[in-house]
């Protein structure tokens, strides 16, 4: 076979395109190998205590400083769980609205406000956490919460100052719903158009045909809520400017937290000081890009299971 014909064999675009491909990997390899390598020397040191207790105490004197990951881990995972939970309906109900009963005039409007939201920068979200939402949730919710329904241990925890893993949860919702709802939105409006006119052919209200299209995008739904999840996790200065910042290990929604991206927004700076808080920042970073990853994984293989679903 001459020259000519195996440079014809050949996918022009696929080798333009396959350096891109092999610099992401090793871009992706060498940021896990960098936080790995610089939390060594504190997972050397603690061993998986560093992870599984809650203490901080940074010391001058290396014998005397110790740390434990447990009340950030917990944090991180607890206010991205109340934010989803958040999220699910309000994501769902926008979905259904837009695609459904909202006029022509308005369905456009509402779909660039909410990629609006979903784009703006998360500080300005914090500045409206800190100084609307939390007093208005304060004042208004927790402390009704508190006075008649202490014995729940959900709310036996005092609203002192309304900074606290629920101000966390419902700021974080707010500012994953848009993202989840454009992922839900996008499969709603995939369905065939075949699918409604067999089920409204059949006779079904239109509640019961929204209600049997909405089973049909349940992946795409579950997607959507574990993407929203793993952004959730990562927040970090909205986070920091709402949650309390104290290491309390604990499920009581009123209670001041922490998670590991406010611990490192609030530790980084002078971490320097001390002998093993930097390593420690190091792997708190490794424990959330391990768990963004498996979790951002597993949102884009139901996603991914959808849209061959679909297209079969």
């Amino acid at each position: 076979m001459d020259l000519e014909k195996i440079f014809k064999k050949i996918d022009e675009f696929k080798i333009i395109t396959l350096p891109a491909i092999f610099i992401v990997f090793i871009l992706f390899v060498l940021i896990l190998g960098f936080y790995f390598f610089n939390a060594l020397p504190a997972i050397e040191r603690y061993g998986i205590d560093l992870f599984i207790t809650n203490v901080w105490h940074a010391a001058e004197e290396v014998s005397k400083e110790v740390y434990g990951l447990a009340a950030p881990i917990w944090g991180s995972i607890y206010t991205a769980t109340i934010a989803v939970l958040i999220a699910l309906p309000l994501s769902i109900c926008y979905a259904i609205f837009v695609n459904d009963y909202a006029p022509k005039k308005l369905k456009y409007p509402l779909i660039i406000i909410s990629d609006i939201m979903a784009g703006l920068p998360t500080i300005i979200y914090g500045i409206w956490g800190a100084f609307i939402l939390v007093p208005l949730l304060r004042d208004h919710i927790m402390k009704f919460l508190y006075e008649h329904f202490s014995f729940i241990p959900l709310f036996n925890y005092p609203p002192l100052s309304g900074y606290c893993y629920l101000s966390a949860g419902i700021l974080l919702g707010i500012m994953v719903t848009p993202f989840a709802a454009a992922i839900i939105r996008e499969a709603y409006a995939m369905i065939p158009s075949v699918y409604k006119e067999g089920l409204v052919a059949l006779g079904a209200t239109r509640y019961e045909t929204t209600k049997v299209l909405i089973k049909y995008i349940r992946p795409a739904i579950i997607s959507g809520l574990i993407l929203a999840f793993g952004r959730a996790l990562g927040e970090t200065v909205a986070v920091s400017l709402v949650i309390g910042n104290a290491f309390n290990l604990t499920y009581k929604l009123f209670a001041p937290g922490y998670t590991i991206s406010s611990l490192i927004a609030n530790q980084f700076g002078n971490a320097v000081l001390y002998e093993y808080m930097t390593s420690v920042l190091y792997s708190a970073g490794l424990v959330l890009f391990v768990i963004g990853l498996v979790v951002n994984i597993i949102g884009i293989y139901y996603l991914k299971r959808w849209r061959e679903h679909v297209s079969h």
